[in-house]
């Protein structure tokens, strides 16, 4: 399987969604995100490999702005960088560190299969 293969017919958002369902973390970012780079690094250290997707200025908008807690949406410019884990968003570097402080962050990865439990002898 070539999760990365590009399908010329196959529409910028039809292509976001496929990467987001076919790899278990993903994380979309402009070219030389700090932000990424930062988030990519949390990753690695607890050994997670994450599919890192730089966007081109017309495919940000292809991808979903976050959620507000009212329903509604923010603009698509807070939309990058941004990491999904099993299929959902988990939001921007804030988000991905405050589920790292709070526990819930390797619990999750290990849920979809990104990490392996590490067993205690």
């Amino acid at each position: 399987m070539f999760p990365l293969a590009i399908d010329m017919a196959e529409s910028t958002e039809m292509r976001i969604q496929r990467l987001i369902s076919e790899n278990p973390v993903v994380i979309f970012s402009r070219s030389s995100c700090c932000m990424c780079h930062v988030m990519k690094m949390l990753l690695l250290t607890l050994g997670v490999h994450p599919t890192v997707i730089e966007l081109e200025e017309n495919e940000i908008g292809a991808l979903a702005p976050p959620p507000l807690q009212d329903g509604g949406t923010t603009s698509s410019n807070n939309s990058v960088p941004a990491v999904f884990i099993g299929g959902k968003r988990v939001g921007g570097l804030e988000s991905l560190v405050a589920l790292h402080l709070s526990g819930q962050l390797v619990p999750k990865l290990v849920e979809v299969g990104a990490l392996w439990p590490r067993l205690c002898l």
